[in-house]
């Protein structure tokens, strides 16, 4: 049999080192005895994998076991303060930064507003204020800078997160600017940046309700409406990073068309909540003042039959989307989440039913929906999980 060359070799043992490390996290603690059943390895390569990691401080052993005869055994663990991470997510007139540990758990965060006097922000100075944000974390935090391992970037737009790259930013109408480069420069860190979406799947990948779930979508409703997609366990972003963008599906052809966005996002319910005032339909929408999602919601709750019917037909048409994701893409979890979960069954509801009804021959039928508020933490957190999937992502996939 021909001899491995020396580059295979280290291929494999980072393959090995992966699993075992990748176990430890998914099933820890876990004793040296179970890692050799659960990953097929020798005795000797996970005593030698295991020590290098609690050697490098990545894992760390912890009390005895019950013992079956002879030696008790000793469970390891990830070490999750070993190291930590900035995970950061741009808006339109704000940043949400956070610093997690290895976990994705969330040890400080704070919202920063974007203070740029510019109706068209340049990216030099969007940059400027990101790099800013994450200095004043860093010492708000009280981390030490020799302990953070990289910073994830999550923003709306189509990115291209190989490269680090926005080719377009709805917020600030940029094309094709490098976001990436100039924030690793200054902080000599790895830095990922990726659609924002995207970054609340690569969490749930990796920490959430997808952890085993080889075939899952996440559907975000807001100011507008994403998806992200896992498929055979390995997250999607597409050929040019814009995948998922299913919120710009044409619903009802026209001109211009109608797209899924006009008629299921939180920006459609006020928009025809408004128009419908205006033309002086019944409604105790018609006296309120702060018109938004949270008092259409109040009023539905009140029986207000209008912001009820408004509700309603978002989540239906909602749902209609997201059926043509199943007969797409026949995943096994959908999980809905976003600032429009909290308009609760009035939306939910419908949307649950126009899945199961448009779904093709059974395919939503034994579909899981999961849904899950976001917070700020979570969209921060969603972003750190940018720079943990690369910690933990198997050597073969980098």
């Amino acid at each position: 049999m021909a001899r491995l060359r020396k580059g295979n070799r280290d291929l494999i043992k980072d393959i090995n080192r992966s699993l075992v490390l990748n176990l430890i996290k998914n099933r820890g603690p876990i004793s040296r005895t179970d890692l050799i059943r659960q990953s097929n390895l020798s005795a000797g390569t996970i005593s030698n994998i295991a020590s290098s990691l609690i050697a490098d401080g990545i894992v760390q052993e912890m009390g005895e076991g019950e013992s079956s005869g002879g030696r008790r055994p000793v469970f390891l663990r990830l070490n999750h303060r070993a190291g930590f991470v900035i995970g950061l997510k741009l808006m339109e007139e704000a940043i949400m930064v956070a610093v997690t540990d290895l976990d994705a758990k969330v040890i400080f965060h704070q919202v920063l507003p974007l203070n740029i006097d510019s109706p068209s922000p340049s990216p030099e100075d969007v940059l400027t204020a990101v790099i800013q944000a994450i200095e004043n974390t860093l010492a708000a935090s009280a981390v030490e800078r020799s302990r953070v391992v990289g910073i994830g970037i999550g923003m709306a737009g189509v990115i291209d997160g190989e490269k680090g790259i926005c080719h377009y930013s709805p917020y600030f109408a940029w094309r094709d600017v490098d976001i990436a480069s100039p924030i690793a420069t200054h902080f000599d860190l790895p830095v990922y940046v990726e659609n924002d979406v995207n970054t609340l799947t690569i969490v749930e990948r990796w920490f959430g309700y997808g952890r085993d779930i080889p075939h899952f979508i996440v559907v975000t409703i807001g100011r507008g409406v994403g998806a992200g997609i896992v498929m055979n366990g390995q997250f999607y972003r597409g050929a040019f990073g814009g995948a998922g963008e299913f919120g710009h599906i044409t619903m009802l052809d026209g001109d211009p068309p109608v797209t899924l966005e006009q008629l299921a996002s939180d920006n459609a319910i006020l928009h025809y909540a408004q128009e419908l005032v205006a033309q002086g339909s019944d409604t105790a929408l018609s006296s309120v003042e702060n018109l938004n999602l949270a008092t259409i919601v109040q009023a539905a709750d009140e029986g207000d039959l209008l912001a009820q019917n408004l509700l309603a037909d978002a989540g239906r048409w909602l749902g209609i989307g997201i059926s043509t994701l199943v007969n797409l893409l026949n995943p096994q979890l959908i999980i809905v989440g976003g600032e429009g979960v909290q308009a609760g069954n009035w939306r939910l509801e419908p949307m649950r039913e126009a899945i199961h009804k448009h779904g093709f021959n059974g395919l939503a039928s034994s579909l899981e929906i999961v849904i899950e508020p976001l917070g700020d933490k979570t969209w921060a957190r969603g972003a750190a999980s940018l720079v943990l999937g690369e910690l933990f992502k198997s050597p073969v996939l980098k």
